[in-house]
């Protein structure tokens, strides 16, 4: 039976989940956490948990190292809906992947468009449910999917050692305030728009635990906040002649 890989599960669905620890490093303790940056976090993760629904483009890079050693990047565009509590759509096209994640509530469907095949599981109830379920059972990682969490903020600060505000940064045309935390294992840096809906513009997570410091990032833009969009357009119906095949489960 044809199965998805390790390698296409990585690639993702929408917007890196953190590599956490639970020991912080004698050195690191010496950091120190800036009030100022923890507010502007604690401000945009709550208004993005606030939203019943809304929708972004993304373009994710992906580093990775070669055997050789030389590190390379992949990207991708993303497109990706979501309706709370339970309704997440993302189409995505690039260097690795073409592919549709459709998630409604109750099936999780991954279709490769490029490779015509698609595989369907049962998922929990809710978004955060289903993140949960995608990473542990099916080892599918997505890029800045952390944020999708109504419960992202607690999450994202468990164990940060060290936050401050770098400075002002124009993304996509938008002036944001950046902003960068550290945890054992992770750096990541947000970009933050600076006046009217506190949404996030870029997103880095760069793991430190490992020689190549690789790093994962997001550009957000075209956000809308109250998207018109159907229930019926986040359920999977597979196009006439694709082949069905099994997700990976991780053992």
């Amino acid at each position: 039976m044809a199965i998805f890989t390790n390698r296409m599960a990585v690639a993702g669905f929408a917007l890196a989940t953190l590599v956490l620890s639970a020991i912080v490093p004698t050195e690191a303790r010496a950091q120190t956490v800036d009030p100022a940056a923890v507010k502007i976090l604690q401000r945009t993760m709550d208004y993005l948990a606030s939203l019943q629904q809304f929708s972004v483009h993304t373009q994710n890079t992906v580093e990775e190292v070669l055997v050789s050693g030389q590190k390379i990047q992949f990207d991708y565009a993303n497109g990706l809906t979501v309706q709370r509590p339970n309704k997440l759509l993302a189409k995505r096209h690039g260097d690795i992947v073409d592919q549709s994640f459709s998630y409604d509530g109750k099936t999780l469907s991954l279709y490769n468009a490029s490779h015509n095949y698609y595989a369907s599981v049962a998922a929990p109830g809710s978004i955060e449910g289903m993140l949960d379920f995608a990473r542990e059972s099916l080892d599918l990682v997505a890029p800045a999917s952390d944020l999708l969490y109504r419960n992202a903020f607690p999450l994202m600060m468990e164990h940060v050692y060290s936050a401050m505000i770098i400075g002002k940064a124009v993304i996509g045309g938008v002036k944001c305030d950046h902003l960068l935390f550290s945890r054992p294992g992770v750096d990541f840096q947000v970009w933050v728009a600076d006046a009217g809906k506190p949404l996030p513009y870029k997103y880095v997570v760069t793991d430190t635990g490992i020689p190549g410091r690789l790093s994962v990032t997001t550009v957000m833009s075209k956000w809308n906040v109250a998207p018109a969009v159907d229930d019926a357009r986040f359920s999977f119906v597979p196009p006439q002649g694709v082949k069905k095949i099994s997700f990976m489960p991780v053992k």
